[in-house]
């Protein structure tokens, strides 16, 4: 037999006759539950270490936050969200979604802060580090260096590990002050006078700490070094001011970048600016309505002593939290009281800014507010089951949800009846309202660089009815700051309230006559502190 016929009859019968090893086949692809399961584990898992590379550089212990460092981070960012985009999210729950939306806007944050905000090359303020008084919020407000001293978390006299902590803090003072000298090359002019004076107050909060922490001489050395650093630091941006003379705000284009890929608020500078005037103009309307209902009214009397503070003050907690039971209006928790009675505080006498005119003429009024501690109670008593929403979110994302309930809150205590005991506690309601929308206005205008900061701190005054709001005060001039730091805040409260609104609304046309506002606001408690159209997307089930 020729050989090329052989060949070819033997290389026949080989693809007949069985081999001696089956053919490697792939392995089965997984079940569609167990693919949707094994991929949000990969989310779960890159959380933890997309936050540690959100955290700056430390170089002996000091955060760095050089030119260099963070060219090297903002270059290495796409490389998280690429990680990010790649998890296919098929198959996931709403809750799991939501996650993922949560991290994706955290990753847009840092990229908008590399792009735009900048605030370690354009706010002196970003480099203080003293804090004495906890925030109510789930995170301080606004954009601060990593390491900042949480004094108030403190219990004193100190233990070994607040002391240990305190102690790295303040030594971290100098060098970090240092820094920042070489860094702050923005020319951001309001941020910049606003910044210095900030870090003025750092001297005040550090002379307050030296006297409680009584004879450590470690301690009161390195209070000591941290107070010269600050007021060198200090001159030294007293000394820049003249040279700075740009806008500080982002721009509009950017605005809506940020609210729509980091805040997830479905609205853009120029509708939002619409909604902020309707609203200023509906409250001061009602404002004068509830004024010719109350015609002939004796005015609502002050708070006047210590006494009757210490009298008034824990008597409006529990009538307030008897109310919100009675009217089955929420679930009411055991720490719901307590949480509010932590908040007390001392009398004060005058000259009072803002929010003490109103808190001093009737205690119940601010309570209604008080709902962020209700929020931080439920965070520590009652986590949410996901890391990532138990962990606060960053850039202060969720403040349409926690400035939006505790300002809507008010006129829904209102409209609910609680101040039908005593009417002219109605026109309180109504001179909160609208000073959220006059201070809202200035956030927009900042920073479409349409006004500068003191513009939008007058507008903020004149609107605030009764001259409550001065400009001789501090919060007029703190609340303005923040919100040229921290775009949209300013305007949370109110499109926060708006779209909280709108979501009872829409749960009540889905739920019909079973509707029940204590069954609403248990799902929207249960959503955690995130966004208020993630809380939308979850409560209603939709997007």
């Amino acid at each position: 037999m020729p050989l090329p016929v052989a060949l070819a009859i033997g290389t026949a019968l080989l693809t007949i006759l069985p081999s001696a090893s089956p053919p490697v086949r792939p392995p089965a692809p997984p079940p569609p539950a167990a693919a949707a399961a094994a991929a949000y584990d990969s989310l779960l898992a890159l959380f933890p270490a997309w936050r540690a590379f959100h955290a700056p550089v430390r170089v002996d212990d000091v955060p760095d936050y050089t030119a260099p460092a963070m060219a090297r981070q903002a270059a290495e960012l796409g490389q998280w969200q690429a990680r990010l985009a790649a998890l296919d999210t098929t198959g996931w729950t709403i809750a799991q979604r939501i996650d993922h939306a949560l991290v994706q806007a955290e990753m847009a944050g840092l990229e908008f802060d590399h792009r735009t905000l900048r605030p370690w090359v354009r706010d002196p303020s970003y480099y203080v580090t003293v804090f004495l008084d906890q925030s109510d919020q789930p995170a301080r407000e606004g954009p601060h260096v990593w390491g900042g001293i949480e004094v108030w978390a403190m219990r004193f006299p100190l233990g070994s590990a607040d002391r240990a902590s305190l102690l790295a803090g303040l030594r971290r003072i100098p060098p970090l002050l240092q820094q920042a000298r070489g860094n702050l090359t923005g020319n951001a002019r309001d941020l910049w006078i606003r910044g210095t004076a900030t870090v003025k107050d750092q001297l005040a909060d550090l002379a307050t700490l030296k006297g409680r922490v009584g004879t450590d001489a470690e301690l009161v050395a390195a209070i000591d070094a941290a107070t010269d650093a600050t007021r060198q630091f200090a001159a030294w941006c007293d000394a820049q001011a003249p040279y700075k003379l740009g806008p500080s705000g982002v721009g509009i284009a950017e605005y809506d970048w940020w609210l729509k890929h980091v805040q997830l608020v479905p609205y853009t500078w120029a509708e939002q600016k619409v909604l902020v005037e309707r609203e200023l103009g509906r409250s001061l309307t009602f404002l004068r309505l509830e004024e010719a209902r109350n015609a002939g009214r004796p005015p609502l009397r002050e708070v006047a002593t210590p006494a009757e503070y210490d009298r008034r003050f824990p008597a409006a907690v529990r009538d307030y939290v008897k109310f919100l039971r009675q009217k089955d209006l929420m679930t009411i928790e055991p720490w719901h009281e307590p949480a509010l009675m932590e908040r007390i505080g001392r009398f004060r006498p005058p000259p009072r800014d803002f929010f003490y005119e109103v808190d001093y003429r009737d205690p119940m009024v601010m309570r209604t507010h008080g709902f962020h501690w209700f929020d931080l109670a439920r965070l520590r008593e009652r986590p949410h089951p996901s890391v990532i929403r138990r962990t606060p979110g960053l850039y202060n994302m969720f403040a349409t949800r926690t400035e939006g309930l505790a300002t809507g809150w008010e006129e829904m205590m209102l409209q609910a009846g609680m101040f039908d005991r005593e009417p002219r506690s109605r026109e309180l309601i109504y001179i909160l309202l609208a000073q959220r929308g006059a201070r809202a206005m200035g956030d927009l205008m900042m920073h479409a660089n349409l006004w500068t900061i003191e513009q939008a701190a007058r507008f903020a005054s004149e609107h605030t009815p009764r001259n409550w709001l001065r400009m001789d005060g501090n919060t007029v001039w703190h609340e303005q700051q923040l919100y040229l730091q921290q775009p949209a805040y300013g305007t949370s409260y109110v499109i926060g309230k708006m779209m909280i609104e709108e979501l009872l609304e829409a749960r009540q046309q889905a739920e019909g006559p079973a509707f029940r506002l204590r069954g609403f606001m248990d799902a929207l408690e249960a959503s955690g502190l995130i966004p208020q159209s993630l809380v939308g997307w979850e409560v209603l089930g939709r997007r």
